[in-house]
């Protein structure tokens, strides 16, 4: 067995599995295990421990054959983090996001609108947004600029916003949306009053609660962009 994919097959084929029932297993499509198979593609570092787990082997044989097949090589040994840039293909189970940002409009003018990034994204796996029930061509990421939302979001910190998700009527009162307010990207919790909309802080020393009519909203163009389905942050 000269390559990943042969051992792939053979310790599929010992487990008794078949192409469709190993990708259902990993959560991907039969053709995905059909390039590994065929030396078109190779499993990604984050699928390698799972992969290794369900064919009863370890990462190391799937990566170096006999001569990996050591305890110090167990597929729980191995890390899940798998870095990646622009130029790393897609594997078939993930999806790329992109972000929504401000763009001012002419220099000067104070004036801004909110734009979808051609320079920016980050990935995610195409079974946690069906989980989440987040159609992938309505999610969206965004930055969390400012101190307004310390110490649960803090600036810098990225969220991820299903577009899917602007009807007044849906909101759930409490949980966190994105906010276009007259071109300014804006992360709050939001909750729905009699007259309007009441736009929170966590940091509410600072920022104190936003209650706005549905005239005031008219006014001020204040739309819901969409509902925040995933944050992360690194910690500083």
């Amino acid at each position: 067995m000269k390559n990943i994919g042969e051992r792939i097959a053979h310790k599929r084929e010992a487990a008794g599995l078949s192409q469709s029932e190993l990708a259902r297993r990993l959560g991907l499509s039969a053709q995905a295990v059909q390039k590994w198979e065929a030396g078109k593609s190779t499993p990604r570092n984050a699928k390698l421990t799972a992969l290794a787990g369900i064919l009863g082997t370890t990462v190391g044989f799937l990566l170096q054959g006999e001569n990996g097949d050591t305890d110090t090589l167990k597929a729980p040994e191995l890390s899940d983090i798998d870095a990646w840039d622009e130029t790393t293909p897609l594997d078939e189970d993930e999806v790329e996001i992109s972000f929504l940002k401000e763009v001012e409009l002419s220099a000067g003018s104070g004036s801004f609108v909110i734009q979808e990034s051609t320079d920016e994204s980050l990935r995610f796996p195409k079974k946690k947004l069906r989980e989440n029930h987040v159609q992938a061509a309505q999610a969206r990421c965004v930055t969390v600029r400012g101190n307004s939302m310390t110490p649960v979001l803090r600036d810098g910190a990225t969220v991820g916003v299903d577009l899917g998700k602007t009807r007044l009527a849906d909101i759930i009162d409490g949980d966190l949306y994105a906010v276009n307010h007259g071109g300014q990207l804006r992360v709050k919790q939001v909750f729905r009053l009699p007259t309007g909309l009441r736009l929170r802080s966590f940091n509410r020393d600072d920022h104190p609660d936003e209650d706005y009519t549905f005239e005031q909203m008219h006014d001020l163009q204040l739309q819901i962009i969409g509902h925040v389905f995933w944050w992360a942050m690194y910690a500083r």
